[in-house]
């Protein structure tokens, strides 16, 4: 655990806005510098070396200052990763988020908790099935984690607010989408939680919303999708959870509703079947016990800037589209792994490559 003073902390957030700096980019830096301030400071001298016209945007002290300020206008706390107050399960995640702003009841964070989203053009039974569920399994023990959205996710909030709800959110802590869950949103901060990524006062944008998925499943020991069709948001989110090593659970629906074919294909992949809270409890018993924050690996890849420049030329060409490993890259590369790695952050960095979390890695 790490205890940072106001100082580390404006850094820290001011490294995590930083471009181009993304949670597998930010956890290297960290590591290899110890000192937010100081993996900023040597940012300049990377995108030089890169022959890059400019270096990474880096946020003023300032404006760090600003958005501390913002939260705490709005009543929200900033977590930094490693703190104690930091949810464990995302302290698991490989890597984990940088940062989260947490507006309302912060322990809730810290129980057992289960991921319950779907359509949101859902229909009248499926908001029914879902706010049951919910209802159920917090009367259970379980704290329910969702996305605000409309149907299912709105639906979901409803069923849980006496026994624990999380709202997680793809705009800042203060963003309310859609507009018609406003006084939703308001009965979540006052008797649940509210967790964002994103700065206060800022809106949502699509590009958003895969990392809002990947929130709500770190957060959670599974993941229910009650209604989706093939092409859907909570598919991502289904994925994301089993990425990350938790239970998938689908609710099956009739093959004449298309709200049914994405769950019914999540089962025939090997998701559990979910009728009720009792398919769900059964399951999760006594999971989560070995999901703690990964303890470090007793070595640090070298800084970026001391990578060979040929190196990170052999390491760029080799990337594409398509993800691939970074142990992969490293053979291909004819180098040794920690190298290829500090040669992919300082690509990241300059906007050349992007960071995957799973130790993937494509061309930007």
């Amino acid at each position: 655990m790490v205890a940072l003073s106001d100082e580390q902390r404006r850094d820290w957030l001011r490294l995590a806005r930083t471009e181009n700096v993304g949670p597998v980019a930010f956890r290297y830096l960290i590591q290899t510098y110890g000192e937010p301030a100081q993996a900023i400071g040597t940012l300049p001298r990377m995108a030089e070396r890169a022959g890059r016209a400019r270096p990474p945007h880096v946020p003023s002290a300032a404006e760090a200052e600003r958005e501390l300020t913002a939260g705490a206008a709005i009543g929200a706390r900033l977590l930094c990763a490693g703190e104690a107050a930091f949810p464990p399960m995302l302290a698991a995640l490989d890597p984990p988020p940088p940062l989260i702003w947490v507006l309302g009841d912060g322990g809730l964070l810290h129980g057992r908790s289960v991921g319950v989203v779907g359509a949101r053009n859902a229909s009248a039974a499926g908001q029914r099935f879902a706010r049951t569920l919910a209802h159920d399994l917090g009367e259970a023990g379980f704290t329910i984690v969702s996305g605000l959205a409309r149907g299912i996710d709105g639906a979901a909030h409803e069923g849980s607010l006496k026994t624990g709800a999380v709202a997680v959110l793809g705009g800042g802590p203060d963003d309310i989408y859609p507009p018609e869950h406003a006084d939703l949103y308001r009965r979540v901060a006052d008797k649940g939680c509210i967790v964002s990524e994103s700065p206060p006062g800022y809106r949502a944008q699509a590009r958003d919303f895969p990392r809002r998925s990947r929130l709500i499943s770190g957060l959670s020991l599974g993941i229910v999708v009650v209604e989706a069709e093939l092409r859907s948001g909570s598919l991502i989110t289904a994925r994301l959870a089993g990425e990350q090593g938790r239970e998938v659970f689908a609710v099956p629906g009739s093959p004449l509703d298309a709200r049914a074919k994405g769950t019914n294909d999540l089962i025939r992949q090997g998701a559990a079947l979910c009728e009720g809270a009792e398919d769900v409890i059964r399951v999760l018993d006594g999971v989560g016990a070995g999901l703690r924050e990964p303890a470090p690996s007793g070595y640090v890849p070298p800084p970026p800037g001391d990578v060979d420049a040929a190196l990170v030329r052999r390491v760029e060409a080799l990337l594409s589209p398509t993800p691939t490993a970074w142990d992969e890259l490293a053979r291909a590369a004819g180098a040794p792994g920690p190298q290829v790695y500090a040669a992919l952050v300082e690509l990241s960095l300059v906007g050349r490559a992007e960071l995957l979390p799973g130790g993937m890695a494509v061309s930007a």
